[in-house]
């Protein structure tokens, strides 16, 4: 059986046949079931953003730069409470974009290239993408850094105020922060698109022509300073040891937190016990480990790595590979800069509907105060219906069943749900994904589904479905790290990198082959985990 759901209810959409998708790229900002209120606002912010990074390239016409009626014509759909891109749309900007194609953004994606996709290149927006291409990308990193300026200020002022508004005041509040993430997704968007992919790609071609060995490829990737995502690290080292006291650490990074793409989730300033526990942990740490001196020895090796593929270049290429060298350090930290912005925007959002939740059980409209995440931000904003906890119910409940299935990676027309209770790993003794990050390590597994983090221990082997930023809180405990969601530029690989942890990415069923309590071998080189035993198994407990 499948859960019954509308076709275009505010958690479902349904798709001709002719489409494809995939949530193999907005797993980690989306991740499992999301809440009405989440996806009201994380949907246009996605669809927009992403239809503007391309309209700035030139390969978008600026008249697209809207949200589709037909949701098989939009970038971002919901299919049983699940985000998924179309592959479609981005088979078409690639096959406008010269330096890549609609056939190898297909392949990435789906490992194939379905017939039903129509891939020609398209020489038609050649001479726009040839005037907006260049001025986009000498802009992206000046555009990034100032548009993330503004929102820690505007992120701080907002919160000060947030438990004395009223439903008017509130409505105001979440009214300019869904514009808000709707402008920080797009600069996000073009980070990305613009600045870091394009620089990534040319950073592998180069590696590719110089011939260099795993360890050079992974130090070049690594090693570019500090990160929006490794300062969480450095700061927690700093609140662990008395430097640095918990309400500063809460003013830079409260908005992070388990599953943070989720509203209804709490993040780490509604929810201060599980810092406290980390930084206890990163206090149990030797001196040695500081991050700062792993940073430097990681900039050291970038260093290193980047005089022996100059050395390895003919003499005529070594200044255009010093060029992109220089870049690539430059705008392949864009992506954490532009993600942090967007997340505080995101959680003004979600103080917003937090807020809204308690007047309304206040006022007697809803009975529990995270009601107010099963509505649109459209509806809070106009005002509930006299029957809002019939509604807020009914929704609560759909979501409850949605979050016992799982949809496909990848398929085309509408996905076919299945059980979660139903997935096995089939006895498999092995699990392949995308090498993100070198190194081998031998260790035991811990299969993190919540995380909370709380029963992490030292230097496991971190199995789990997806990660957010918050989890570069955790990767500094870790020996190694096996995702099923993302790629070579998501939260996971980018820290792993920096850290010098050995990371697997993208295995889709790392998290049902493998249990808490396995011995494995990880191997960050090869994308390859090896079952070296098996944990016991308790019958009456979950896998």
């Amino acid at each position: 059986m499948t859960p019954e759901v509308e076709p275009d209810g505010v958690l479902h959409s349904e798709s001709r046949p002719d489409r494809y998708w995939s949530t193999a790229n907005v797993g980690e900002a989306l991740p499992g079931v999301i809440t009405p209120l989440g996806w009201s606002v994380w949907g246009p912010a996605i669809e927009l953003g992403m239809r503007d990074a391309f309209a700035r390239t030139g390969a978008l016409e600026r008249s697209r730069v809207v949200v589709p009626a037909d949701a098989s014509e939009r970038v971002i759909t919901v299919f049983y409470g699940r985000g998924a891109l179309s592959v479609n749309f981005l088979c078409e900007m690639g096959d406008r974009l010269p330096g890549t194609s609609g056939d190898a953004i297909a392949r990435q994606l789906l490992g194939e290239v379905p017939v039903e996709i129509p891939l020609k290149r398209n020489l038609d927006r050649l001479p726009a993408v040839a005037v907006n291409m260049p001025v986009a990308f000498a802009l992206i990193r000046k555009q990034v850094i100032e548009g993330a300026a503004t929102m820690p200020g505007w992120w701080s002022a907002w919160l000060a105020q947030m438990d004395t508004l009223d439903i008017p005041g509130v409505r105001v509040a979440l009214d300019d922060a869904r514009k808000k993430l709707c402008d920080m997704t797009a600069i996000q968007a073009r980070g990305v698109f613009v600045g870091v992919q394009a620089m990534y790609d040319q950073l592998l071609a180069l590696i590719e022509r110089a011939g260099l060995d795993s360890d050079a490829a992974n130090a070049l990737m690594a090693g570019h300073g500090s990160h929006a995502e490794t300062q969480i690290i450095s700061d927690l080292w700093s609140l662990g040891r008395g430097q640095l006291t918990l309400d500063a650490f809460l003013a830079d990074h409260g908005y992070h937190g388990p599953r943070e793409g989720e509203l209804m989730t709490k993040v780490w300033r509604e929810d201060p016990d599980k810092v406290l526990h980390l930084a206890a942990q990163y206090a149990d740490r030797p001196d040695a480990e500081h991050p700062a001196i792993t940073a430097e020895r990681r900039t050291r090796e970038r260093r290193e790595a980047e005089r022996a593929l100059l050395d390895a270049l003919p003499r005529w290429q070594r200044v255009p590979g010093a060029v992109v060298l220089r870049l690539a350090a430059q705008r392949i930290p864009l992506r954490g800069v532009a993600k942090e912005a967007l997340q505080r925007a995101l959680d003004i959002v979600r103080a917003s509907g937090r807020r809204m939740g308690v007047l309304l059980v206040e006022q007697g409209v809803l009975p529990d105060a995270d009601d107010a995440f099963f509505f649109t931000a459209d509806e809070l904003i106009a005002g509930l219906p006299e029957n809002a906890a019939e509604i807020a119910a009914e929704r609560r409940a759909l979501r409850a069943e949605l979050e016992k299935y799982d949809i496909p990676q990848h398929w085309g027309g509408n996905p076919v749900p299945f059980a979660l209770d139903s997935v096995d790993g089939g006895g498999a003794e092995r699990v392949s994904g995308i090498a993100a990050s070198g190194g081998v390590v031998e260790g035991t597994v811990r299969l993190v589904h919540d995380p909370a983090f709380t029963d992490v221990e030292d230097d496991e082997v971190i199995v789990c479905p997806t990660t957010d930023p918050s989890w570069a809180s955790v990767l500094f405990l870790c020996s190694a790290l096996v995702v099923d969601i993302g790629g070579p530029l998501s939260h996971a690989a980018v820290v792993s990198r920096e850290l010098g942890i050995p990371c697997v990415i993208g295995t889709n069923n790392g998290t049902a082959v493998l249990r808490t309590g396995d011995r494995v071998r990880v191997d960050g080189n090869t994308g390859v985990v090896e079952v070296l035993s098996r944990a016991p198994r308790d019958e009456g407990a979950p896998a």
